[in-house]
């Protein structure tokens, strides 16, 4: 019984996020989780970075999500963003210049 104390606990957390992640709404306008990021310098310097297609992506869900908002619409349920299939496209390119500018204002300080 102890052993399968973890594996219900994990499942009911997986179910919690999904139920949060669908709850937000965002990808009932097409969305993914990044797409969301509040654009301060480090996301802006994040975005550069991004490979020419995941930007022309992210531009293109953008977009529709902004034409979708306007119309006061969502997308058909088939269309819309899944759990499962929402990547962290930005993350790793965010972290590495969060760690960037922290590196450069340590040496400012000596």
């Amino acid at each position: 019984m102890a052993s399968r104390a973890p594996a219900t606990t994990g499942r009911l957390l997986v179910s919690f996020r999904k139920w949060y992640y669908n709850a937000a709404g965002f990808n009932k306008i097409g969305l993914m989780r990044d797409d969301t990021i509040h654009g301060d310098s480090d996301v802006k310097e994040a975005l550069r970075r991004l490979p020419e297609k995941v930007y022309n992506d992210r531009m293109f869900r953008l977009k529709r999500a902004l034409d979708l908002s306007m119309k006061q619409a969502v997308l058909p349920k088939e269309q819309r963003t899944q759990y499962e299939e929402d990547v962290h496209y930005l993350e790793p390119y965010l972290k590495e210049v969060i760690r960037e500018r922290k590196e450069v204002e340590e040496w400012s300080k000596k």
